[in-house]
């Protein structure tokens, strides 16, 4: 009887972390990137069933501190800032690409994966590093690119952002849902 309990409480752990949601102390929890960036933070919630692959890449990078220091060298108003480039210059990476999981729209505050175009990546591959975060709802990416996230603070810092601005760090938390 022991065994099975604790085997029921170990699948009820599993399904909870599945979904990246905890209760601690009754409260429910999630797991959140906090980027800090010299003009504020911008908190990002997962899309943990939409994107798992995307998801448990973007947490490796950030516990590996693989996104402290760069910058942001993509920022189109009204449209996305993009970062996680090591160069700089939108041509870099980790060194590999992750398989699609394109489900969630663009909607204002999504955060995706970029990637190549289409010619030169008809699997819709996304970077292994770089993401942007939309500047208003951008429907016409829908089906194209992987979402993964969501910004729940700091819109106002993300409109912020202008070229070459840096992550100063960005951390995973756990903060209350609510």
């Amino acid at each position: 009887m022991k065994n099975i309990i604790v085997k029921l409480a170990l699948a009820a752990v599993m399904v909870t972390l599945s979904f990246g949601t905890v209760y601690a102390g009754g409260k429910k929890m999630q797991e959140v990137a906090v980027v800090h960036t010299e003009k504020g933070d911008i908190v990002i919630s997962f899309l943990d069933n939409d994107a798992p692959k995307h998801v448990a890449n973007f947490k490796k990078l950030t516990a590996e501190g693989f996104y402290n220091g760069l910058t942001f060298h993509r920022v189109e108003p009204n449209f996305v800032i993009q970062g996680g480039d090591p160069k700089g210059n939108g041509m870099g990476g980790p060194g590999y690409t992750i398989p699609a999981e394109i489900k969630a729209p663009h909607i204002d505050g999504a955060v995706a994966a970029a990637r190549l175009g289409d010619m030169a990546n008809p699997e819709r591959k996304s970077s292994g590093s770089q993401f942007y975060i939309c500047l208003g709802p951008q429907h016409f990416l829908d089906n194209q690119y992987t979402v993964f996230g969501q910004v729940i603070e700091g819109m106002d810092v993300a409109r912020k952002i202008t070229r070459g601005d840096k992550m100063i760090s960005v951390k995973l938390e756990e903060r209350e849902v609510k």
